[in-house]
């Protein structure tokens, strides 16, 4: 075996046992609690600390910023990697609050599968549908854990009804509940009739549970579950075999058919087995889409070309011991070595990937090699944007990442104008992350933000008096839509709720009280395009 033929085997090796995924779920479904217990199940932390934990206790290792520690929520993607059996999986935390949705959609397109947390008691919710239409239509695989059985919740059956109809997706069970609230006490595996009876630790969910496994036919012997549990439980396995949907990880992998679990993630009931069956199913980094120089269409093959990647997200002062900025990557194709130089596409030259690390909330490692599906954040020094491709070959960009049209607009100003300097750097570093868009007046004398969700301006806020100590006034404008204005500005009619402004790019924007406006300053207009912003 030649050297060049064993570095492939070991490429193609390494991409087999990858395995990328991002949580998606409505806010309060659960999901960052259950990535924590991942990160418990594979032995990458010890114990497991609550989302919403007493005063001065652990919180969850994936939420990194102050605000999210304090407000329970996830506000930023974070990634995170471990190993599980075999595997190796790269965990995409994401938030769940509609007013992140944009940092949301962009780590989905580094996702190879998904994970969908439903709440057992609210079934499937408004930003759950967003997202799984999202994954739809980027042909992402999606695993269904339905959570918090240990909480009173409907019917097992009409989640799984409801996840089909909601959702236009068949939906198929791997596990059934034994019980449900305070009575939920097990799990049946369908595929082999085994039954897990969990036993609560005296350290709550911040340990593994205890189980116990045992026959289907061998449960009434335990004393544990009461009969009407067993019958419901029998009655409710006969039906699915009868009425179900048989799972075959074809339909699966093609978006045809969701595998639906139930778990509490809370008592860690259900997540181990949940942890094994997702690395069984979900598919390791295929193919990625991406357009050539010359405009004809590429798949990049992640064994078959050299290394490759793109940047989905980037994040400044993760740690406040480097304030620094990181550029997100996700491998697509080839193997990555630390330092190496490769070309960055947008910029039209060569660049060294010096300090490569991984990340776990605030704590860095220094990442020596990567392989398709890895997520590797590199210091960025101002050279990266969110969308760049970097390769060895280049002449071909990775598909551009979606962006939203925003809906709410403010004016924003530091109280103090001696902290001017501070407040534009720290601005301009969370335009370049996306957290907000900056806007201009046409003369430059004022700066706008623009955002998807009012919970962004928070954020921004609270970022620019932490990060870059600085307090600021922000006042909100009138306005709720926007578009691209194609024509000269001097001789444009504006309605009387409208305003011009420039984008980041020095692009004429007007902003509209609302779609109506839009809609008299089209026919007011006819030399003019108005082209909506997104």
């Amino acid at each position: 075996m030649t050297i060049e033929t064993a570095s492939l085997n070991e490429l193609a090796a390494a991409t087999a046992r990858r395995r990328t995924f991002a949580i998606i779920s409505h806010p309060d479904a659960g999901k960052t609690t259950l990535t924590e217990k991942l990160l418990l199940y594979s032995g990458l932390i010890r114990t497991a600390g609550m989302v919403r934990g007493r005063k001065g206790g652990k919180t969850t290792a994936s939420d990194w910023m102050g605000m999210e520690q304090e407000r329970g929520i996830s506000i930023t993607a974070s990634a995170m990697q471990f190993p599980y059996k075999d595997a190796v999986v790269n965990l995409l935390d994401t938030p769940g609050h509609q007013d992140f949705s944009e940092d949301t959609y962009r780590t989905l397109t580094a996702a190879d599968s998904a994970i969908m947390v439903i709440d057992a008691a609210k079934g499937v919710e408004t930003q759950t549908r967003k997202l799984f239409a999202v994954c739809r239509m980027r042909r992402i695989p999606v695993l269904t854990l339905i959570n918090k059985m240990d909480l009173p919740g409907r019917p097992p059956l009409d989640l799984m009804t409801e996840v089909e109809q909601a959702l236009d997706i068949h939906a198929s069970a791997i596990n059934w509940p034994i019980g449900s609230g305070s009575d939920f006490v097990g799990i049946v595996t369908r595929a082999d009739s085994q039954v897990q009876l969990f036993s609560k630790t005296m350290h709550g969910g911040a340990t593994k549970v205890e189980t116990d496994t045992l026959p289907l036919a061998a449960l009434g012997s335990q004393g544990r579950v009461s009969q009407d549990t067993m019958a419901q439980v029998h009655h409710d396995l006969e039906l699915l075999e009868i009425a179900g949907n048989p799972f075959t990880r074809e339909q699966f992998l093609q978006g045809e058919i969701t595998p639906v679990f139930f778990a509490s993630a809370l008592t860690n009931f259900g997540v181990e087995s949940f942890l094994d069956a997702f690395v069984d199913m979900a598919p390791s980094p295929g193919m990625r889409p991406a357009d050539r120089d010359d405009g004809s269409e590429l798949f990049v093959n992640p064994t078959d070309m050299p290394f490759s990647a793109y940047v989905f997200k980037l994040q400044a002062n993760m740690n406040p011991k480097h304030r620094d900025s990181t550029a997100f990557l996700r491998i697509c194709s080839g193997r990555f070595d630390r330092d190496m130089v490769v070309k960055h596409h947008r910029l039209g030259r060569d660049i060294r990937l010096a300090r490569p690390h991984s990340l776990v909330a605030q704590e860095r490692s220094t990442v020596e090699e990567a392989y398709p599906g890895d997520i590797i954040g590199i210091v960025n020094p101002g050279i990266f944007a969110i969308g760049d491709t970097v390769s060895l070959t280049g002449g071909f960009n990775f598909k551009p990442l979606p962006q939203f049209q925003p809906e709410i607009f403010a004016r924003l100003r530091p109280t103090d104008v001696g902290k001017r300097k501070a407040f534009d750097k720290g601005v301009s570093q969370m335009a370049q992350e996306g957290t907000v868009q900056i806007m201009r007046s046409l003369h430059d004398q004022e700066i706008l933000i623009a955002a998807v969700g009012r919970l962004q301006f928070d954020v921004l806020q609270y970022r620019l008096r932490n990060e870059y100590r600085v307090e600021t006034i922000l006042d909100a404008l009138p306005f709720s839509c926007s578009a691209w204005l194609e024509g000269d500005p001097a001789t444009f009619k504006s309605p009387s709720a409208s305003m011009l402004v420039k984008d980041q790019r020095d692009r004429v924007v007007v902003l509209f009280g609302d779609q109506l406006m839009k809609t008299i300053a089209r026919d007011r207009n006819p030399d003019h395009v108005l082209r909506d912003m997104g």
